[in-house]
């Protein structure tokens, strides 16, 4: 039966793979998106020009330098660390302190990994947290994959979706020098360290040609990134183990992968608020932004990382022993009636 969450209407889920029912469904959803006028072109446009912008990329790879191909490589894990250990853990939740130092270098490379401004993304974020999976939910996966990894950016922001998020309180945000900095020039300062640092780094770091750069550390790898970062919403949402919670979001190790440490997401929506966003160490879980923010812990950068592991080890004592009263019922004493 349909749910209800904080007063709005859950639909049940209904996941499926079968190509052709997945295009005969996109079709009709963006026939019916079109039909409201619930199309946002702007941000439409956009996205599909970054994904056009990355197939020229692509062609451009041949002709790249091997330390413009490098250079791209490694922008994965650092631009992601923009959004894994930046925006999201830092200041989405607010799960570590940092030094300035530590937050003007991950507000930077968070620039690089150009998702939007601090200050939206976390805004967003927060209500994603508050209302998952409903329609308050920015990117709500009982929507379907597809728009959960994307397709959100397609189409206007749901009503409630706006309604939630004048709810929330985001003047910790707004005190913040560096994010009203980044977000004061977005999103030019965003446009210029995702595509056109890169390519300037690449001409006169080892004298390729500033487009190859452009191109392939720029455009190939954001759309690169892009992806990977969507796919906490989406793959992440629907695939993998559900040790915590039976909700919906899940232990993905793919997902964690491609995302620098953020598949373990079964543990984050139970969690949020542990920095570590995961419940083992790097040894057991690949957790990269773990292993940044535990190094700049050593070396007196980062402060009052939060974790879970105390408030878990509770809530198992208390389902071991509800298990065990269970399974092990407490017999009540049977009177015995003398008879003469």
């Amino acid at each position: 039966m349909p749910e209800e969450h904080s007063g709005i209407h859950v639909k049940q889920r209904f996941l499926t793979l079968n190509p052709i029912t997945l295009a005969r469904d996109t079709a009709e959803a963006v026939a019916y998106h079109y039909k409201e006028g619930n199309i946002n072109w702007p941000m439409g446009a956009y996205i599909t020009l970054v994904h056009v912008a990355a197939v020229v990329g692509l062609c451009y790879v041949p002709v790249a330098s091997w330390q413009t191909r490098l250079w791209a490589f490694i922008l994965w894990p650092i631009t992601g660390l923009g959004i894994t250990g930046g925006v999201h853990r830092l200041w989405a939740h607010r799960s570590y302190d940092a030094h300035w130092t530590v937050r003007v270098y991950l507000m930077l490379i968070n620039s690089m990994a150009n998702q939007g401004s601090i200050y939206h993304w976390a805004r967003d974020h927060r209500v994603h947290h508050k209302h998952s999976e409903t329609d308050a939910d920015p990117h709500n996966a009982q929507r379907g994959f597809f728009f959960a990894h994307m397709g959100w950016l397609y189409v206007k922001k749901h009503p409630a979706v706006i309604a939630a998020g004048r709810t929330l309180d985001f003047s910790d945000l707004e005190r913040d020098p560096v994010v009203m900095f980044q977000d004061k020039l977005d999103p030019w300062f965003a446009l210029f360290m995702c595509f056109f640092f890169p390519g300037l780094v690449a001409k006169f770091g080892w004298g390729d040609n500033f487009w190859v750069g452009f191109w392939v550390a720029g455009a190939l790898r954001y759309c690169w990134v892009l992806h990977c970062t969507w796919m906490v919403n989406s793959a992440a949402h629907m695939f993998g183990d559900h040790p915590y919670d039976a909700s919906w979001p899940a232990e993905n190790p793919l997902v964690s992968l491609l995302s620098v440490g953020e598949g373990w997401h079964n543990w984050h929506h139970k969690y949020p608020f542990d920095y570590a966003a995961s419940e083992f160490g790097v040894g057991a879980q690949y957790n990269p932004t773990k292993l940044f923010i535990d190094a700049c812990a050593a070396a007196g950068l980062v402060t009052k990382r939060k974790r879970a592991a105390g408030a878990w080890e509770k809530l198992k004592q208390r389902r071991d022993t509800a298990e065990t009263a269970v399974s092990s019922p407490v017999l009540s004493p049977v009177s015995v009636k003398k008879t003469d």
